[in-house]
């Protein structure tokens, strides 16, 4: 399956020189769609996983399928403000400021081993202040899966300690709009 076929790349959003990969593409493609969601299942299923975590927002839709697919609880990190019950968070820095995230804390027991889902990686701030929060409540991580990995960014140099899995990578924002 071709993925990078079914990813919009849309130039200079959502500011000027900025590449956007869409992946909105993939989920109006069904086939394309369940090709991720079995790609990430088959490389997991032989890994002890306990709880699945999806990041916002486009993480939840691939967390949850997946979460479905292997039979597992899913669980979610959100903007502040957004859980209704008693909260932990994260800051973690952007290339201009600073951002958070948040999880409830009961979310993920302590020993259970976690699986991070998000839909791109681009520098790892916001999956390492995930794994950050799920190691703070004693949960281990024992894998992160992506969409697409921008390769430029070197997200991935933060992140070795990890198992990665990406299913597209781009070498660089040098892409003409599909």
């Amino acid at each position: 399956m071709d993925i990078d076929a079914n990813i919009r790349k849309v130039p200079n959003f959502p500011k000027e020189g900025i590449l956007f990969y869409d992946i909105t593409t993939i989920l109006e493609n069904p086939e394309c769609f369940k090709h991720c969601v079995d790609t990430f299942a088959n490389h997991y299923k032989d890994k002890e996983i306990d709880v699945i975590v999806g990041i916002e927002a486009r993480g939840f839709i691939f967390g949850a399928a997946l979460a479905y697919a292997m039979g597992k609880p899913f669980s979610i990190v959100r903007k502040p403000g957004k859980l209704p019950s008693k909260t932990l968070f994260e800051e973690y820095e952007l290339e201009y400021g600073t951002d958070k995230i948040e999880m409830h804390e009961d979310t993920v027991k302590t020993g259970q081993k976690v699986l991070l889902v998000d839909d791109l990686l681009a520098t790892g701030g916001t999956i390492q202040a995930t794994a950050n929060l799920v190691e703070k409540v004693g949960g281990v991580v024992v894998g992160m899966c992506f969409v697409v990995e921008l390769d430029f960014l070197k997200g991935r140099e933060k992140l070795e300690k990890y198992d990665l899995l990406s299913l597209q990578h781009y070498d660089n924002e040098d892409v003409k709009e599909a």
